[in-house]
C-alpha cells in the first residue's frame, strides 16, 4: 500500500456514511439551549434605541442550522465539497453597522461549528468566559462625553463674551462651527463641564445672545 492510499483510507474513515440519531439529537438540544442563551443574553446587553428582534431570532437559528451542516458534512465527502460549493454562493448584503452586532453573529455561528463538532464542554466555556469578559469590561469607566452648546446671537461679535464664559465654566471648549446671517449668528460649540445649568445660565444672561441649547453628545469618547 503506498503513501497515497494510506492517505485515501485516512481520509475515507472520517466520513462513514452513518447518521446516529442520539447524537444528532444531543447536539441540537445543546445547541439549541446555548442559542435560547444568545438570544437572551443579546436582549439584555443590546443598547440600540430599536432592539432588532428579527436579528436576535436569526442569531438563534443561524447557531442549530450552523450545527446542522456541521453534522451534515460528517457523515460524506461529496456532501461536505458539494456544501462549500453551495455556501460559496451566498452573499449577505445587509450590512452590519453595530460591531458588538457582528460579535454575536460571530459567536452564534461559533457555537453551531462547535456544537456541530461535538465540541460541547469548548461551547460552553466559551460562552461563559465571552459572557464574563463583556460584562467586566463593560464596568470599566469612561471619561464624560463632551456636549454640544448651541448659541443663538444677534451678531457676531458676542462670540467674545461667550468665550470668556465657557472659559471660566467649562474645564475644555472649542468652537465647531459658526453661521453668520444678516439678523442672526448661530454658533456651535463642544464643551465639557460639571457645571451644566451654571453654563447655560451664564451664556443666556449674555447681551445680545437670543437662545441657547446645550445637547448630549450620543457619539464615541475622544480624550
Amino acid at each position: 500500500m503506498g503513501f497515497r492510499d494510506i492517505i485515501k483510507n485516512s481520509v475515507l474513515e472520517l466520513y462513514n456514511g452513518e447518521v446516529d440519531l442520539k447524537k444528532i439529537l444531543l447536539v441540537m438540544i445543546v445547541t439549541m439551549v446555548l442559542a435560547v442563551y444568545l438570544f437572551v443574553l443579546y436582549r439584555m446587553i443590546t443598547r440600540k434605541t430599536f432592539y432588532s428582534k428579527n436579528f436576535n431570532l436569526s442569531l438563534a437559528v443561524l447557531a442549530v442550522i450552523t450545527a446542522g451542516i456541521i453534522v451534515t458534512i460528517q457523515t460524506s465527502i461529496v456532501i461536505s465539497l458539494g456544501m462549500v460549493g453551495a455556501l460559496s454562493i451566498v452573499r449577505f448584503r445587509t450590512a452590519v453597522k453595530e460591531p458588538m452586532d457582528l460579535i454575536f453573529l460571530f459567536w452564534s455561528i461559533s457555537i453551531g461549528i462547535m456544537c456541530g463538532a461535538g465540541l460541547f464542554e469548548v461551547a460552553v466555556i466559551v460562552s461563559i468566559m465571552a459572557t464574563g469578559l463583556i460584562f467586566l469590561l463593560d464596568q470599566i469607566p469612561l471619561a464624560r462625553m463632551p456636549m454640544i452648546l448651541i448659541v443663538n446671537a444677534e451678531s457676531y461679535e458676542s462670540k467674545a463674551e461667550v468665550d470668556r464664559v465657557l472659559k471660566e465654566k467649562c474645564r475644555y471648549f472649542r468652537i465647531k462651527s459658526r453661521n453668520i446671517s444678516d439678523h442672526q449668528t448661530d454658533m456651535v460649540y463642544e464643551i465639557r463641564t460639571a457645571k451644566d445649568d451654571e453654563c447655560l445660565t451664564a451664556v443666556r444672561e449674555i447681551s445680545g445672545i437670543l437662545s441657547v441649547s446645550l445637547i448630549d453628545h450620543d457619539g464615541e469618547t475622544t480624550f
